[in-house]
């Protein structure tokens, strides 16, 4: 098994799930405020991942992301070396290919906060900052968390994207689902299968975890004792 690969995972994960639920939680509550006639166009967008093939937006990024665009450019002068092929390309392509794992279900818990208590708060003299953080994130803390399970487990398993803009580079770029593809070309099966059972049993308490957040069993458990 290819320990440094689920280690790059992890960490990819981490952080595409750190940085989604900052960049995120912002789009999420536009989304679910506003009332612009053209709001489907930015859902449209933030939705793309699920349905472009993962090669096509790993191709897009690796032209925008190279050392001949602008942003390749500007980040080259900065750090010394190219977005492509880097940790940091890697994040930034699992940001965008993740976005709606994250951003979907964010907005559906802030659109499910009754709207009378915000505008209560209102009411009262809190600021809408205030407001946000005090009553509209306690309520909506399931679907939150849900969204960062989502793509905490969607970042693990990523494939496509990685090889576009990460290629194949040993504790670089190499992540777990690469790390298999290598190992069943090279008809080392027993590596494949123990990296595959790490991914099969973690996706597996992913999705009780996410089903038990959605059923709110945080909140019912303590009523059973």
């Amino acid at each position: 098994m290819d320990h440094a690969a689920l280690l790059l995972s992890l960490r990819l994960a981490a952080w595409t799930t750190l940085i989604l639920l900052v960049v995120g939680l912002p789009i999420a509550w536009w989304l679910a405020t506003s009332r612009w006639r053209w709001k489907f166009l930015v859902e449209a967008v933030v939705a793309l991942p699920l349905v472009l093939p993962p090669t096509v937006l790993g191709f897009y990024l690796l032209l925008a992301l190279g050392p001949r665009s602008p942003l390749g450019q500007a980040f080259e002068s900065l750090a010394g070396h190219t977005l492509p092929f880097s940790f940091e390309g890697l994040l930034l392509a699992s940001v965008l290919y993740s976005l709606p794992f994250a951003v979907q279900p964010f907005t559906a818990a802030l659109a499910g906060v009754d709207r009378r208590l915000i505008e209560a708060s209102w009411c009262l003299g809190v600021s809408r900052f205030q407001t946000f953080v005090r009553v509209v994130l306690p309520l909506s803390v399931t679907g939150i968390l849900s969204g960062m399970v989502l793509t905490f487990a969607h970042t693990l398993g990523e494939f496509g994207v990685v090889l576009m803009v990460g290629g194949n580079l040993e504790g670089r770029t190499r992540t777990a689902s690469i790390a298999i593809y290598d190992a069943v070309q090279a008809l080392d099966y027993a590596s494949a299968s123990r990296t595959a059972l790490v991914l099969l049993v973690f996706s597996f308490v992913v999705l009780a975890l996410t089903y038990g957040l959605q059923r709110r069993v945080w909140a019912s458990w303590p009523t059973r004792s």
